[in-house]
């Protein structure tokens, strides 16, 4: 992983923090995924495969959290980092993944409760 702190307006700069928001897209994609995953396995009735899908989801979304957490701290609300299609596009991913894994989490005790 790269030093966030060191990062600076330069272009090289610039492209190295692309890379990391891109792996917070990865990241929080890899984790809505697992979680649909997991709903499609709860659905079927394989509640322990479910259970695995989702601690592997919550991994995934994990890290993409550390980097949206370090991001934040770099800036600390001064406005130094500039905002980009592509950070927002991540910041959207992410919120999207968090909100899914909720959604799954509480529709797979539903088809456990069901069953």
């Amino acid at each position: 992983m790269i030093d966030l702190d060191s990062i600076t307006d330069t272009q090289d700069d610039m492209q190295e923090l692309e890379e990391v928001v891109m792996g917070l897209i990865i990241n929080s994609g890899q984790a809505r995924s697992l979680a649909y995953s997991a709903l499609k396995k709860a659905k079927e009735g394989d509640f322990e495969q479910a259970k695995a899908l989702m601690d592997q989801s919550r991994l995934s979304l994990n890290e993409a959290h550390l980097v949206q957490t370090k991001l934040i701290e770099d800036d600390m609300g001064e406005g130094k980092m500039k905002v980009s299609l592509i950070l927002v596009h991540a910041q959207d991913h992410l919120m999207t993944s968090m909100l899914a894994r909720e959604l799954i989490t509480e529709l797979i005790e539903l088809h456990e409760k069901i069953k």
